[in-house]
């Protein structure tokens, strides 16, 4: 029988990756959309002829080696000991990099009329893209190709060479050296977290190599008998896991039950850090001016009823009294209990602000209601948001995406964001291949009993 998987990742990997939380407000997922293709995400054809397989990447704040023939990512200093072939691939790579700057600084405007976005939302577009490029046709627990790994790893590193640059401003000097200026403290603490999670993801992948299952066509059997594998019919285009007649081995179901906690923690992990990117970001002035003017015009009386009981919160048991029928219905609850969340918060800020020492005030009940509002509201948007893992984003995550000019945070966000969604992906294959295993062992089970 073949190898079912290499061996599994360790959950230490994972907490190693992300042992420095973002400052943002906890670690407490929105839909994650792709954009049209954009032209940059898409490489020549000579360089895509000549493909070699890329190591992992290494993180952007660890030395390198010093006789490193590659370009110091914009530098434009060479190497004098390399060869005039290579020098030449070089040359090539600089002028796709210049290429993509430019459309990057145009802001997806290449006609030159002031039309385009800022160059942070550019940049974010241009991670989204190039993801839905790579990764959107995947849908099978298989290595990613060479010629598609080489892609990846060859913009990403192209976009992420941009954090090189940011830097904290007050750290900087008068003097011209650019060199005594550090790094922003956010992109020292979850840029190279990404970049481990990344390395771990394609990890998983290659490991799936010389699989005891395999993947049948649309509308066929799961597996080579004829029974049946029932899918949801919202995934009617992902492929069908075929599995042998008597299903996995305990060995190989164990190793991918394994793999399967080691997405899902990593999916953990991105989600983390991608919530406390957004929670940093400036809330827009137009989306303030729509909101409510008390929490409870926003959740409604019913919601609100549940939120201000003195008996114990729990938010499963207000999920579970809304009978949400469809993931439309709980984007529109996430928005109103996101938006009341966001006022109470705001209500929170100010009487404390009013009155910060003299906690026997009138005004401090009404502000500890508000903080008991504010807590509920953020288990309630949690609970939600697990419920429904592959939720579209809110409004308010839309907007501040909008609005965001801070570079370094759009790099962060889109970057976790798209790890997310691979993690996500990856559980959900799994999940797949065990439900046919699954469905296999039942049927036996069933048959011995007859």
């Amino acid at each position: 029988m073949a190898r079912m998987m290499g061996s599994p990742m360790r959950s230490d990997d994972i907490s190693n990756a992300y042992s420095h939380p973002s400052p943002g407000y906890g670690s407490s997922r929105y839909s994650r959309t792709y954009s049209n293709l954009s032209s940059y995400s898409h490489a020549d054809e000579e360089e895509r002829s000549n493909v070699e397989s890329t190591p992992n990447r290494l993180s952007r704040f660890a030395p390198r080696p010093p006789s490193s023939p590659c370009l110091n990512r914009l530098s434009m200093k060479k190497n004098v000991n390399v060869t005039a072939a290579h020098e030449k691939s070089e040359e090539e790579e600089l002028e796709l990099m210049r290429d993509k700057y430019t459309k990057l600084l145009l802001g997806e405007d290449m006609s030159g009329g002031g039309k385009g976005v800022c160059s942070a939302v550019a940049i974010s577009n241009a991670i989204t893209n190039l993801y839905a490029t790579i990764f959107g046709t995947c849908h099978k627990l298989e290595p990613l190709s060479l010629e598609k790994k080489s892609m990846w790893r060859r913009e990403m590193d192209c976009f992420l060479s941009i954090c090189d640059f940011i830097v904290d401003p007050s750290t900087e000097r008068t003097t011209p050296e650019a060199e005594v200026a550090q790094p922003r403290m956010d992109v020292v603490m979850n840029l190279p977290a990404l970049e481990k999670l990344e390395n771990m993801l394609l990890d998983l992948l290659d490991s799936f190599d010389g699989t005891d299952f395999w993947y049948g066509d649309k509308g066929k059997g799961s597996f080579s008998s004829s029974k049946s594998f029932s899918r949801s019919e919202d995934k009617w285009w992902v492929p069908v896991p075929c599995l042998p007649d008597n299903g996995l081995s305990t060995h190989a179901r164990k190793e991918l039950q394994q793999k399967r906690e080691c997405a899902n923690q990593i999916h953990k992990a991105a989600i983390t850090i991608n919530n406390d990117i957004l929670a940093e970001m400036e809330v827009p002035e137009s989306y303030i001016i729509t909101l409510p003017k008390s929490g409870r015009l926003s959740v409604g009386d019913e919601i609100y009823h549940h939120m201000q009981t003195p008996d114990q919160f729990s938010a499963e048991s207000v999920l579970s009294s809304l009978k949400i029928s469809s993931e439309h219905e709980a984007l529109e609850i996430a928005d109103k209990v996101e938006a009341a969340l966001y006022i109470w918060k705001r209500k929170v800020n100010l009487s404390h602000n009013r009155n910060p020492w003299d906690m026997r005030s009138d005004l401090v009940s009404d502000g500890d209601k508000n903080v008991v509002l504010l807590s509920r509201a953020r288990s309630l948007l949690l609970s939600l948001k697990e419920k429904y893992p592959s939720l579209s984003q809110t409004t308010l995550d839309t907007s501040k995406l909008q609005y965001n000019k801070d570079v370094g945070k759009a790099i962060l966000e889109s970057y976790s964001r798209v790890l997310e969604s691979l993690a996500y992906n990856i559980v959900s294959w799994i999940d797949d291949v065990l439900r046919a295993n699954d469905s296999i062992r039942n049927s036996i089970s069933y048959t011995y009993t007859i």
